[in-house]
């Protein structure tokens, strides 16, 4: 059975994305899960956050641009065997001035990541996305099965869901990507201390319901220093709130895609 693809996107910057992809990229492989993350933001902090290196040619430009394919981009990652990365580089910057000039532009990053879901070698694939809904963005959403949305507990970052549910519906009505689904919504940054927090949550699942997942992370200054030392939070503080939070969230996805089990 080929690998079920997750976007985790966000339009707004700095509510928990990259965060949210790499801890749940190691907390999967952790738990069994083979588990392919693929930095597609060209600042590449999800790649340095897991402690690799950005090194020319190591991402998905060349196979967007017809050269090479994304299985020989695949790197293992630390010493979980069943966590792997594409890294990503600065020329990931210029890809979305290239896509527009090809034909199907929409849906150039799906046919790269074919081969990478269907060789059977792993179960999810998860892809970071630049904090805008530009290309890239667009295209890893023709590409997923489901769509993981980071939601920081605020009232202007609900003002920004709207605006990602409409395209993922533009998306579905046109036929680029039928088969998309809204996986659920990530509460992040949570402070349970504040009124604010309660609200925003509690506004979120009376409008979404079962769609908002029951695990929510909180604001953490641990979480947020890991990726300056190349670390999840698992390697990082592995007993923190934040990796008790991420380890609760992953199982969330296994047991809610049915993850590992095909």
């Amino acid at each position: 059975m080929s690998a079920t693809v997750f976007t985790i996107a966000n339009q707004k910057g700095g509510v928990g994305k990259t965060t949210t992809a790499i801890n749940l990229s190691y907390a999967l492989a952790d738990q069994g899960v083979r588990t392919v993350l693929v930095d597609l933001d060209p600042q590449a902090n999800a790649t340095s956050g897991l402690g690799l290196e950005k090194l020319e040619g190591g991402s998905l430009y060349g196979p967007l641009c017809g050269e090479g394919n994304a299985l020989e981009r695949v790197q293992p990652v630390g010493a979980n065997d069943c966590l792997f990365m594409i890294p990503s580089e600065v020329d990931m910057a210029a890809i979305e001035i290239e896509l527009y000039q090809r034909d199907d532009y929409l849906v150039q990053l799906r046919e790269v990541l074919r081969p990478l879901r269907e060789s059977n070698d792993y179960d999810a694939i998860v892809l970071d996305c630049p904090p805008a809904l530009g290309m890239l963005s667009m295209n890893s959403l023709a590409a997923a099965d489901y769509l993981i949305i980071a939601l920081q507990c605020e009232y202007l970052a609900m003002e920004g869901l709207g605006q990602i549910l409409k395209v993922v519906d533009k998306l579905r009505d046109a036929g680029v990507n039928d088969g998309l689904q809204l996986g659920g919504i990530l509460m992040t940054m949570f402070d349970q201390r504040t009124n604010l927090g309660q609200q925003v949550v509690g506004e979120v699942r009376n409008h979404f319901d079962e769609l908002v997942f029951r695990s929510m992370i909180p604001r953490s200054v641990r979480l947020s220093e890991a990726p300056s030392f190349g670390q999840s939070i698992f390697e990082y503080e592995p007993n923190s709130a934040g990796a008790h939070a991420y380890r609760y969230f992953a199982e969330e996805v296994i047991e809610r895609f049915k993850l590992g089990k095909k």
